[in-house]
């Protein structure tokens, strides 16, 4: 190799690529509205796969929608190495979350392609489908599906809030797509690396540009359904009632006190839907979301037991159902790609850190079928799922140059 590869990474364009894609679903605030397998996301995914047929990659796809360009290796034979994240976004979504891991990657097997090299095993650039779940929840349908955490028939029978079944948009993006053959799932993977803004404030607070990512924390997922009768606003004696949204507050509340302590714990109810939803009626149905995150397993489990208990405790005169969605233990990322990022930092003078991901990535999935691991470069304040949200030109390019060392050496290890 004449000429270093992170030297051949392209600052300029992949800063280009990025604002070129931040306008597929650009919003007028400057932030981005993405959604999952929409006609604007299939837009964008075929922007994609023409960048990388110019340079010479070879695009896939799959029945779960997720995209692959690939980068063929001198052993067709051999387990690939895989890149990316994912390119659809939250309705109040920014330019960076998701797309800064595929365009990194895209980037980094440009260079490779420029310095007239070819890796040993093939490199496959990828776009996992609805990381998000904005749209079909839950997330991660893609990677769930590719590694076969759930099946394809699972999650086609998921629907959005108009009642579209996932199934149908899958179905709608694979005939949008332009000359891309499908491939069955259960490839066997050498190693995965998800490039990946921090989606927090530790990099920026120590002026560090890459995070090398040691674990993903746990997390849980409810959605609780409290069915209760509607009445009067003015007739209906309290004692009598069957208020479903009072309930459901009564819920809430509780099991807020008890995520209290330990003081890491994250608990979000993001959702409330109340049926009918008018002023002078009482609620006969209330509709809420429960998302719960700590790196302790034990305290997430704990919490787990203390919600069931909450829910039927304080569901007074109204039935409830409380449907557990998402079960994602808190794990560790393969110590010798974190080895790896870290000596790649080290060897193009890019100050790193270890750091803890809050936040779940699809690398969680690929984390239990191969070698997985993560690359965070700084985000401004934090902030991520906004249209504020920030990623400076230069840490994107010295995330790009992190990752082609990394996948570089994964795809010349030896069978």
């Amino acid at each position: 190799m004449t000429k270093r590869l992170a030297e051949l990474i392209d600052g300029d364009r992949l800063w280009a690529r990025h604002m070129a894609l931040a306008a597929f679903g650009g919003r007028a605030d400057g932030g981005v509205d993405r959604p999952t397998l929409s006609p604007i996301e299939s837009e964008a995914r075929a922007q994609v796969v023409a960048w990388g047929r110019e340079i010479g990659l070879v695009p896939f796809t799959d029945g779960a929608a997720n995209l692959f360009l690939r980068l063929e290796g001198r052993d067709p034979n051999l387990p690939p190495v895989l890149a990316g994240s994912h390119i659809d976004s939250q309705p109040t979504g920014g330019k960076f979350d998701g797309v800064f891991g595929v365009l990194a990657a895209l980037e980094a097997v440009h260079a490779i392609v420029a310095a007239g090299e070819r890796p040993l095993r093939a490199i496959e650039v990828v776009a996992w489908t609805n990381e998000e779940g904005s749209r079909f929840a839950p997330g991660m349908t893609g990677s769930d599906v590719f590694t076969g955490t759930k099946t394809l028939d699972q999650v086609r029978a998921f629907r959005d809030a108009d009642g579209i079944l996932l199934g149908d948009a899958i179905d709608d993006v694979l005939s949008r797509d332009r000359d891309i053959p499908l491939r069955a799932f259960g490839r066997e993977i050498a190693a995965y690396v998800e490039p990946h803004i921090e989606q927090g404030p530790v990099l920026e607070a120590g002026g560090i540009p890459i995070g090398v990512v040691t674990g993903i924390q746990g997390t849980r997922r409810y959605r609780v359904k409290v069915q209760g009768e509607t009445a009067h606003a003015g007739t209906a004696l309290r004692a009598e009632r069957r208020d479903a949204l009072m309930a459901a507050v009564r819920m809430i509340a509780a099991i807020d006190r008890e995520a209290m302590e330990p003081v890491d714990t994250r608990l979000t109810v993001g959702m409330l839907q109340v049926t009918p939803n008018a002023p002078s009626v009482v609620p006969s149905e209330a509709f809420f979301s429960i998302d719960l995150r700590h790196p302790d397993n034990a305290i997430v489990d704990r919490m787990d037991g203390a919600i069931r208990r909450i829910v039927e405790a304080e569901r007074g005169p109204c039935t409830v159902e409380l449907k557990q969605i998402q079960h994602s233990p808190s794990l560790t990322f393969s110590a010798d790609i974190r080895a790896l990022i870290t000596d790649a930092a080290r060897a193009n003078a890019i100050p790193a850190m270890d750091v803890y991901s809050a936040a779940g990535h699809d690398s969680r999935q690929l984390h239990y079928v191969c070698p997985a691991g993560m690359i965070f470069i700084p985000c401004r304040g934090g902030i991520s799922h906004n249209p504020a949200e920030w990623a400076e030109p230069q840490h994107i390019t010295a995330g790009a140059k992190v990752l082609v060392d990394v996948i570089w050496a994964l795809a010349n290890k030896p069978g």
